[in-house]
């Protein structure tokens, strides 16, 4: 490009830039646009995410109602005219109803006992002596249930920790 070229371009190059007023009245404008935009959307997403929330309550309770219909049965019940047994039965049915919807859920117990002491799933309540080297660090028994949400923990179990404390810990423990 020669330089009378150059000098030919440079008045339209000119003719093209705003005048400084002008270019920042459309920025501001442009900027204002762009955050009631952003504004807008977040109003929307959080009702969305409220009706959605509520939409999972809903869900919840509609696959418990039928469970707590059968439990109100069996609480309105004359025990006078209901032997225990035909009771323990519809509480077990009952139980066995909600833990089927439960689990359609994603909902998992933590109750297994013999397993490896995890700080994560578990809540040392107390401890006990271990039997043997291999018990040691492990849920000696499950004192209350955990509970597990997909992923998400809801509860950890409550539980008893065995903790092996040697030959020589086991003889003063038992003296």
């Amino acid at each position: 490009m020669t330089k009378k070229d150059k000098e030919a371009e440079a008045p339209e190059e000119a003719a093209v830039v705003e005048p400084p007023a002008e270019a920042l009245a459309r920025l501001e404008d442009r900027y204002l646009r762009l955050a009631a935009e952003f504004d807008n959307y977040k109003k929307r997403m959080s009702r969305e995410r409220t009706e959605t929330w509520g939409k999972a309550q809903a869900d919840v309770v509609q696959r418990l109602v039928d469970a707590l219909d059968d439990l109100a049965r069996f609480a309105h019940v004359d025990p006078a005219a209901t032997d225990a047994k035909t009771i323990h039965d519809g509480v077990d049915l009952v139980e066995r109803k909600i833990w089927k919807e439960l689990e359609t859920l994603g909902v998992r117990r933590l109750d297994e006992t013999g397993v490896r002491f995890d700080p994560a799933v578990h809540e040392a309540v107390t401890v006990a002596p271990a039997a043997s080297p291999e018990q040691d660090n492990t849920v000696g028994q499950v004192l209350q249930a955990g509970y597990r949400l997909g992923g998400q923990l809801v509860r950890p179990a409550r539980v008893l920790v065995l903790k092996w404390a040697g030959e020589e810990g086991r003889g003063t423990a038992e003296a």
